[in-house]
């Protein structure tokens, strides 16, 4: 049986894209990515209900309570982290921009998905309702998503996978973001989590050891 690598999955919102990854774990599509842990910034996420129904642990840590104090957010969710001993983190419609700090503790093991075709329609004011909006209000025929590594830089890290997605005539932001969600974002976010996990897997053990000591 291949080496399940402990993955957390942080999101703010309903948790579609945690969704994704429960489905495609239950159909054997990744088979080193063990979903440990779920990090919702909102008490009030549907994604903890998911998470709860499929045995997954949970936290939540309110990013609200923190406002430009990413430090002090970051140093109430490390300890999560910690205790589950997570490798890899998936953020699956999570808005917080992480510090240097932390994702140098997690380097090459932090992934988004990101609702247009990066470098199109990304970077800081780009999320959600508003990238869909953008890309109809250009005129662009073709959209989709992008799952792409984290760095310092807001959608800068290099990218994983792409998918291109039809913007139709009659398209409204909700209508583009529906379609782009079932057609590309669903599809690729347990794609690229399996191609991640996998690589972190094959990593030595004295590797893996160092990496989860960290501070």
């Amino acid at each position: 049986m291949p080496r399940q690598v402990k993955t957390a999955v942080m999101v703010s919102g309903s948790g579609s894209g945690l969704q994704s990854l429960i489905d495609a774990g239950k159909r054997g599509e990744t088979p080193h990515v063990a979903l440990s842990l779920v990090v919702s910034s909102k008490p009030e996420s549907y994604a903890l209900v998911r998470a709860e129904r499929n045995g997954i642990g949970v936290a939540v840590v309110e990013r609200k309570k923190y406002g430009a104090d990413i430090a002090g957010f970051e140093s109430e969710l490390l300890p999560h982290l910690r205790a589950e001993k997570i490798e890899f983190i998936i953020l699956a419609g999570f808005l917080t921009v992480f510090s240097k700090d932390f994702i140098d503790k997690f380097a090459d093991r932090i992934i988004n998905v990101h609702p247009a075709l990066i470098p199109s329609f990304c970077g800081k004011g780009f999320y959600g309702l508003r990238v869909h909006r953008a890309a109809i209000e250009y005129g662009v025929k073709v959209s989709g998503a992008t799952v792409h590594y984290v760095n310092e830089t807001v959608d800068g890290g290099r990218i994983l996978l792409q998918k291109a997605v039809e913007v139709l005539d009659e398209d409204t932001p909700e209508s583009l973001q529906s379609r782009i969600m079932s057609e590309a974002e669903w599809e690729l976010l347990p794609k690229a989590a399996e191609i991640v996990a996998k690589r972190i897997a094959k990593e030595t053990d004295a590797e893996f050891r160092e990496f989860a000591q960290r501070e």
